[in-house]
């Protein structure tokens, strides 16, 4: 059982809502509601909502209570070698954004069997005042390319605000098996999580699913194999666009998920990763009127090798990405 505290709230912690606060020092969250209903969390003196957001500077008082047992354990420190790591894989950095190029084959956060994800890695970007950066989306583990995280708890809130009312435009590039039969166009699927079965985590598109939509362009062919794609999601559903291009009969290369042979991988010659590429991102920048933030992320290496491998140019187009 612990004491009743006394907590200072930093300036990383400014903007928190107080029940997520406390979920993250080990109050279970009916409890933090408990406390502000009851009014004995305070706040400068001063009773609190559930959905109050802390200022940094401001003292909040905790009553008694029992840390829940299922709190993550600490994890072990990140060597100098995590560090230099997760450094080099940034590509811009103004203080307030920043944005790396995120290789295939690294989680974006923890889960089951997995020791080493961008979460972890970003205690390497603290900076001079103490604050570690945000997370504000995710991709997945095989995707590459731009992920973007918030140096304060202010503009995560403002890049999340900006991810779910659709103001990001993002670009992704993707080398598919076969050629679609549409050159350009928009794929609309709903999209459905299974629950049945070893794949109960596989996405499929069905009528029960959840509304998806993908705009799409074919930039480049070889003969009728392979086809490199563009594609942007309007919408942000789970695997969406390896599930979209596959739908189409293009599967991702690389992607046994979702429809993509291993054999072709022994009969190209090719190296092995999913073929997909967070490449380009574009939002109005916020708290700056008349702003826009235009970030692109440089193909890795495996990719771009690839592409030479099968018989396409490397350089991308600007004007081949508007569509």
């Amino acid at each position: 059982m612990s004491g009743v505290q006394n907590v200072i709230v930093t300036q990383d912690e400014d903007g928190q809502r107080i029940d997520r606060w406390l979920s993250k020092r080990g109050v279970p969250f009916f409890l933090a509601h408990k406390f502000c209903r009851s009014g004995q969390l305070r706040i400068d003196g001063k009773r609190a909502k559930a959905d109050t957001r802390l200022s940094a500077g401001q003292n909040v008082r905790i009553p008694p209570y029992t840390p829940k047992d299922d709190m993550p354990r600490e994890e072990k420190a990140l060597s100098q070698q995590d560090r230099e790591y997760i450094r080099s894989l940034v590509i811009y950095d103004d203080g307030q954004i920043i944005a790396l190029n995120k290789p295939s084959g690294l989680a974006t956060q923890g889960g089951t069997g997995l020791k080493q994800h961008v979460d972890r890695l970003i205690e390497g970007l603290i900076n001079r005042d103490g604050v570690k950066p945000r997370l504000v989306h995710r991709l997945d583990k095989d995707t590459s390319g731009l992920l973007l995280l918030a140096r304060s708890a202010e503009m995560a809130r403002l890049l999340g605000k900006s991810f779910k009312s659709q103001d990001v435009e993002k670009t992704y590039l993707g080398l598919c098996m076969d050629i679609p039969e549409i050159v350009e166009g928009e794929i609309k699927a709903p999209i459905l999580k299974t629950s049945m079965g070893k794949d109960k985590d596989r996405m499929v598109v069905n009528h029960e699913g959840k509304y998806a939509l993908t705009a799409y362009k074919m930039l480049d062919r070889v003969g009728k194999k392979v086809a490199l794609m563009a594609y942007r999601p309007q919408t942000g559903r789970t695997h969406q666009i390896r599930v979209h291009s596959t739908y189409i009969g293009c599967p991702l290369i690389g992607d046994f998920k979702y429809g993509y042979d291993p054999e072709d991988f022994k009969t190209m010659g090719l190296k092995k990763r999913l073929h997909l590429h967070a490449y380009k991102i574009k939002l109005p920048y916020p708290n700056a009127p008349r702003k826009t933030l235009e970030l692109t992320a440089p193909l890795a290496d495996d990719f771009k090798y690839n592409m030479k491998a099968l018989g396409f140019d490397t350089h991308i187009a600007a004007d081949d990405l508007d569509f």
